[in-house]
């Protein structure tokens, strides 16, 4: 029974009924309006993100000259400035003596917060509530509408929680950070071929084809490319004149790309054939979560760089996630340990075919996008 009961310790199995992300609850959207069910009964909710600069000024070069770049930075500082709030609060209670009630217990003593403090908080974390649209209220959009402008916002189709299998379904924050790199970097993907591996809801495709000239945003599902697609149909107005994003399946457990004419979100020989000429840029977001997908991640990448015409540079955003392990009865980040790890072996592979070089991306620039960036980024 002892050897049964450690073995499970050594290998729990944990169900997972829901699985949520909290990016659409700390954005600056009025409204959450949900549209639609899926095809497989989920709500999707419609959201708009707001972007700091407008597309205008980004394709102009205003930015670079004007004083905007306050704007651009204040996401930055509400965060800083929390931060900070947080640090000095830490640092009294550490000065104030800790007293024991009747029992025995710790009773811990807090300032009062500051009303800066709550401001900074509101700001950076407005919680909404999600909107249902009833039956008969089709213009509920129309408000939303002409509060913002088109070049002002992102809008996005998704989902609030699911399970496991399906969070390509919800929006991540590692995505977001993805995109504001696009945008502090125009120039360097300006004109550039690019495929997105495990897209999802595909805000950081639609971020990059506002400067590259094609776009393969990719991942499995019909149902989450079918969203994906309607994404990209939203935000068509962002899209750089001639440019594109096409939406087509990539699934990692394969070694093909899917060629069958009747499947959906299938690739043609010319497409194929495009991409393996003329793509410089791959980029995924959030994808590590899973030891197996992970492990299936580096293999397609490891395939597709070694078919590629041209160098590649290969982009790679998460959030270290920490949780709370039976195994070893602590907090630890064990999917990005074996990310970092898988990393490593990639960088030192010696097979006298590729050559692959890691370094890492400061995260100093700009932020474009309203978003909570933690410091798990």
């Amino acid at each position: 029974m002892v050897d049964s009961a450690e073995k499970e310790m050594d290998n729990p199995t944990f169900r997972s009924d829901t699985v949520l992300s909290d990016v659409h609850l700390h954005c600056p959207s009025k409204r959450h309006l949900m549209v639609r069910l899926n095809a497989v009964g989920q709500p999707v909710f419609l959201s708009y993100f707001k972007l700091l600069w407008s597309t205008e000024d980004l394709a102009s070069g205003k930015y670079m000259t004007t004083g905007r770049e306050h704007q651009c930075r204040s996401g930055d500082e509400l965060y800083d400035k929390d931060k900070s709030n947080i640090k000095k609060e830490e640092l009294n209670i550490e000065g104030v003596e800790a007293l024991l009630d009747d029992d025995g217990d710790l009773e811990v003593v807090r300032r009062p917060r500051s009303a800066s403090d709550l401001e900074a908080e509101d700001l950076l974390r407005d919680i909404v509530c999600p909107v249902i649209l009833m039956k008969g209220k089709v213009d509920a959009f129309e408000d939303e509408e002409q509060e913002c402008t088109c070049s002002d916002f992102v809008k996005i189709e998704h989902t609030m929680a699911t399970p496991l299998e399906d969070v390509g379904k919800q929006v991540w924050r590692a995505a977001f950070l993805l995109a504001d790199y696009i945008l502090f970097k125009r120039d360097t993907f300006r004109c550039c071929s690019v495929l997105e591996l495990g897209g999802g809801t595909g805000i950081a495709s639609i971020i990059m084809g506002t400067v590259a000239k094609r776009v393969y945003c990719t991942d499995v599902g019909e149902d989450l490319l079918a969203m994906c697609e309607q994404n990209v149909a939203l935000n068509k107005h962002l899209i750089e004149p001639g440019g594109e994003v096409k939406v087509k399946e990539l699934d990692w457990l394969k070694d093909e790309f899917c060629t069958d004419p009747e499947a959906p979100y299938s690739w043609s020989e010319e497409e194929i054939a495009d991409l393996l000429d003329h793509c410089s840029v791959i980029m995924a977001a959030d994808v590590f979560y899973d030891d197996d997908l992970t492990d299936a991640l580096f293999r397609t990448l490891y395939r597709l760089t070694h078919n590629l015409r041209n160098s590649c540079t290969v982009y790679l955003a998460l959030e270290k996630r920490l949780n709370f392990t039976l195994r070893y009865m602590d907090v630890t980040c064990e999917a990005y340990s074996h990310f970092r790890n898988t990393l490593n072996d990639l960088e030192n592979l010696q097979d006298g075919k590729m050559k692959y070089t890691v370094e890492p991306i400061k995260l100093d620039f700009c932020q474009f996008l309203v978003y909570e960036r933690i410091e798990q980024l």
